[in-house]
């Protein structure tokens, strides 16, 4: 491992210890905010109890519902719920590469010059003989027909009109 190495690790490591303290301060302000909005809840409940905006059933549930909100932000501080938020985090992250990769263009070249490009030369050097074998079955066939033709006396293989046979012969032509 070089010194350069050594070095890009340590400023990775530096800069993930920045982003998880980062990300620490942040859920410990979101965790706050929903202690606090839980809390918040709790009191509108009751007063509104207080006041005869709600009945006694309803300032029950939303009051209920506001410990539930403010035990979720209390859990959230903890840490127990840092960890849990970071795996959540850790887990969107994930999921976030692994579409970015889906969708990245480099990726998908290198997917298609690996794997379908190898499959694409050997279509084509397949191609490539199947042609070099007609060209020869051609050639061949070509050479056949003019052994064949050279056989025949050249007056046969022309088209002649009717009666032309006669004068070419008078001619000395044939």
């Amino acid at each position: 491992m070089s010194f350069q190495d050594i070095s890009i690790t340590i400023r990775a490591v530096n800069r993930a210890s920045a982003d998880a303290e980062n990300m620490r301060a942040r859920v410990r302000a979101a965790a706050s905010a929903i202690a606090g909005l839980g809390a918040a809840s709790m009191a509108v409940a009751h007063l509104g109890r207080m006041f005869g905006l709600l009945d006694e059933e309803t300032s029950r549930y939303l009051a209920g519902l506001g410990s539930v909100i403010t035990v979720l932000g209390t859990f959230l501080r903890t840490s127990w719920g840092m960890a849990v938020a970071q795996k959540i985090y850790a887990a969107a992250c994930w999921v976030a590469t692994a579409a970015q990769n889906a969708l990245n263009v480099s990726y998908a070249t290198f997917l298609a010059l690996t794997g379908v490009g190898i499959g694409v030369i050997v279509a084509a050097a397949a191609a490539m003989w199947y042609f070099a074998n007609q060209m020869n079955a051609a050639t061949k066939a070509v050479k056949e027909y003019s052994a064949a033709a050279a056989e025949f006396p050249a007056y046969t293989r022309s088209i002649r009109r009717a009666g032309e046979e006669e004068a070419l012969r008078r001619r000395g032509i044939e």
